[in-house]
């Protein structure tokens, strides 16, 4: 029934109405949300005063997205501090409630209470009614045998005193046994409402506990793949860092080693040089010695030159393999902070996942 045709007819009125963001339970998966409107949409509770019922509507467009009729049996839960929810097991849905501030969430839960205990009133009502135009109330005389009386008065008041007694019991059976039908007739619609609401109450548990164990288990598996790859990613972290620290350590080493190898060289070669030079200073030889000397010498430092430059630009072969064994750490460097990020994320989910299954033990 579209809202305009219930404020046409006049026998339904609305008795509070408010604004909120409308959602139904997905029917597949019963855990995701599905929105009901794109907008917040008027929400309204509604008296249907013929058939005496109390119904939660909300029009989105031209059809009605909650059309909910109040039973003494349903609750409204505070999910959070802006949504609520409550379940509908004739509509096999359950629906949502969005509100843009608490107080709202508030009015309406407090307004729920109110209709939900004038509907189990208005069900009451309906069941004393019901009990008092019941056919087997109707006892007639025939149906209730008085039972004999023995009078100890004379012949005269024998008939009147069975008379007066036989009303008096008569009345007294039809009003007990108006009560015992009637007490019996409200226990059992009580017993029936309670049984129906409890194999409710336990189908829901069932389900709910089945979900449970099964979102257990998954997170169960979750939990320990996020485990191994944590393990993997520290055990990883570790080769590189180990593997870094090496390289390093040896290409310096051995680079150092070599030059400060070499330099030596060259130095004992200088002494032994000067040396040579000191002797033949000392020795005084000829001219021409000294000038083939001389010119040997010359050959020779042109050769050490020669070997200098050789020395020099094979330093700056090793400089340049030195630079590049910095640039392949600070490579591994940025590989390691980024398998630590990584790690980081894995953990933080480890962390939330934790927290998930402490809240899911903690509610069942």
């Amino acid at each position: 029934m579209k809202e305009t045709d219930m404020e046409k007819d006049g026998t339904e009125q609305p008795i509070f109405s408010t604004r909120a963001h409308v959602f139904q339970i997905d029917p597949v998966t019963k855990k995701n949300w599905i929105p009901a409107s794109k907008h917040a949409a008027t929400v309204s509770y509604f008296y249907d005063a013929t058939r005496n019922v109390y119904r939660i509507i909300s029009v989105g467009g031209n059809k009605a997205i909650i059309n909910s009729t109040i039973t003494p049996n349903m609750t409204f839960t505070k999910t959070s501090q802006k949504f609520g929810q409550w379940a509908d097991s004739r509509a096999n849905t359950v629906y949502g409630l969005g509100f843009a501030s608490e107080q709202n969430l508030t009015q309406f839960a407090e307004k729920f209470q109110e209709v939900r205990e004038a509907a189990r009133l208005a069900r009451e009502r309906s069941q004393d009614k019901t009990e008092l135009t019941n056919p087997a109330l109707s006892i007639t005389a025939q149906q209730i045998v008085p039972s004999p009386i023995i009078s100890a008065n004379g012949p005269g008041d024998e008939k009147l005193f069975r008379s007066q007694s036989a009303e008096m019991e008569f009345s007294t059976e039809r009003e007990r046994v108006k009560k015992m039908l009637s007490e019996g007739s409200v226990c059992e619609v009580q017993w029936e409402a309670e049984f129906f609401s409890l194999q409710d109450n336990n189908n829901k548990l069932v389900a709910a506990l089945r979900e449970a164990n099964a979102n257990v288990e998954k997170w169960k598996k979750q939990l320990s793949g996020y485990q191994e790859e944590a393990e993997r990613l520290r055990l990883r972290v570790a080769e590189l860092e180990s593997k870094s620290q090496s390289q390093s350590t040896l290409t310096a080493t051995d680079q150092e080693s070599d030059l400060t190898e070499r330099l030596q060289d060259l130095e004992i070669l200088l002494k032994s040089k000067e040396e040579e030079i000191l002797q033949l200073k000392g020795h005084r030889p000829e001219l021409t010695e000294l000038e083939s000397e001389r010119d040997n010498l010359l050959q020779k430092l042109r050769e050490l030159e020669d070997r200098n430059q050789e020395l020099e630009k094979e330093l700056q072969k090793a400089e340049q393999g030195l630079n590049e064994t910095h640039l392949e750490r600070e490579r591994i460097k940025e590989e390691i902070s980024r398998a630590g990020d990584e790690l980081d994320i894995k953990i933080c989910q480890l962390n939330e996942l934790r927290l998930g299954l402490s809240q899911l033990l903690e509610s069942n």
